[in-house]
């Protein structure tokens, strides 16, 4: 009877030279493509901390773009409403000195000269002194005076909004021209009659003058500046 010789099991069977050859070269790439992308996951993590390094540099140095952008502090306290009422003011108050030139007083003359950088400085300091205020401008008594000499006399008093209460109280003391060559040669305008006192032709206020703020609401101590 002849022997019987049991199948042979190809899975239990060894691998071929041949067969192994492919597997190891699979091998060969899995560990490449894991070295690549391990290089390529450095690269990435080098250029964000480069970015990011350039970003804070970019912080540091005080040029960032949030900072261009953000609003200056003359915009911020800029209010378009409190100007258009600082015009009206100014224009009242050389409306005021010009009428008080024909009364009996020390600006009484033929033309008063209101020098344009007078109102304008003039305008900084009420802009100045009212932002502190709970209704800003609105809320001032304006006293305008001239000092001659030691003497200083009133020549009008103006409200900026005569329906509000006043908070604050402005003393604008105006002066006449001391310098240069005008108070040398004004005295030849004058007219002068035996029956009226004397007139002089013409009358040129200074650029400085002082002003002097008293709050209307509490018992804070006057401040007086020199302009």
């Amino acid at each position: 009877m002849p022997a019987l010789s049991a199948p042979a099991d190809l899975g239990s069977s060894p691998p071929s030279p041949v067969d192994s050859s492919p597997r190891r070269l699979s091998w060969g790439k899995l560990v490449q493509r894991l070295t690549d992308f391990s290089t390529s996951a450095n690269s990435s993590s080098i250029d964000s901390g480069s970015n990011n390094g350039s970003r804070s540099d970019l912080s540091d140095s005080g040029s960032d773009v949030s900072s261009d952008l953000s609003p200056s502090n003359e915009d911020l306290f800029y209010d378009p409403m409190e100007e258009a009422i600082l015009k009206e003011v100014v224009d009242l108050i050389a409306r005021s000195l010009r009428e008080a030139k024909d009364s009996d007083c020390a600006l009484r003359c033929a033309k008063l000269l209101i020098p344009e950088k007078l109102l304008e400085h003039i305008g900084q300091e009420l802009l100045h002194l009212a932002a502190s205020e709970p209704c800003g401008l609105r809320g001032a008594l304006i006293d305008l005076c001239v000092e001659q000499g030691a003497a200083c006399e009133s020549m009008a008093q103006l409200s900026v909004d005569p329906y509000l209460v006043p908070t604050f109280q402005l003393t604008l003391v105006l002066r006449l021209e001391s310098g240069g060559l005008w108070p040398k040669i004004q005295g030849l305008f004058s007219t002068k009659s035996p029956s009226t006192p004397a007139v002089r032709q013409a009358i040129k206020l200074s650029t400085g003058f002082r002003v002097i703020k008293k709050k209307l609401y509490c018992s804070e101590e006057l401040l007086i500046e020199e302009c």
